[in-house]
């Protein structure tokens, strides 16, 4: 293995508030009062549009909507209201200092991407930042990973592996045969992740890192 790519919400970071608050705030837009915060936690991992369509109902019109008012408390507010998980940057510089390609792969906007990594001094171990385009051409996890691979295309995708929470990532790596490993501390179940592909689902970001190492045994 050569490349190691990581999701952003539920693996590096906890975006809960911010996400949640922000869906809240779009909903109130549409009319809809969600004052259970946690409710709304179904929303990190997949594109915003087809959550507010599965979850709400709305037209694809709606839901475009919805995503524009998100963004507008989400770029002011929201994106300040996240935090590192434990040991993070220990971990990334670690895996750096083996020898690995480093790429982040996030369904959320890129330049949301970007702004969060330069905020916690992250930047400079990723060879690649990835995320979704603003205008939706991108958004998938397995769009998103396809710009990985082209960005990255000295790399064969059996030489990478994906780091992510929730089955969004699982799925997207299975579909173009990329490994993937779970972590159980973000948004999604270890059950979901391996039904849907995850090698394994892992505690700590150290776990994953002693597991790439081959340090841990399946």
């Amino acid at each position: 293995m050569r490349a190691v790519l990581f999701d952003l919400d539920g693996t590096l970071v906890d975006s809960e508030e911010g996400i949640t608050k922000c869906v809240q705030y779009a909903l109130r837009d549409c009319g809809i009062e969600v004052p259970n915060l946690e409710s709304l936690r179904c929303f990190i991992g997949p594109p915003l549009e087809y959550s507010f369509r599965l979850r709400y109902g709305m037209t694809e019109e709606a839901a475009w909507n919805a995503v524009q008012k998100y963004r507008e408390r989400y770029d002011v507010k929201g994106i300040l209201e996240c935090h590192l998980y434990d040991h993070v940057e220990e971990a990334l510089s670690r895996i750096k200092e083996k020898g690995y390609l480093l790429a982040l792969a996030s369904s959320k906007p890129e330049i949301a991407c970007r702004h969060i990594l330069e905020r916690f001094h992250l930047t400079s171990y990723f060879d690649e930042i990835v995320g979704s385009t603003l205008d939706g051409s991108i958004s998938t996890k397995e769009e998103v990973l396809l710009e990985v691979c082209r960005r990255m295309s000295r790399i064969d995708k059996e030489q990478m592996c994906l780091i992510g929470d929730t089955k969004y990532d699982a799925i997207g790596a299975a579909a173009l045969g990329i490994r993937c490993i779970g972590v159980s501390y973000g948004f999604g179940t270890r059950e979901e992740l391996l039904s849907q592909g995850a090698e394994i689902v892992l505690d700590d970001i150290r776990e994953v890192e002693s597991y790439l190492e081959g340090d841990m045994e399946l």
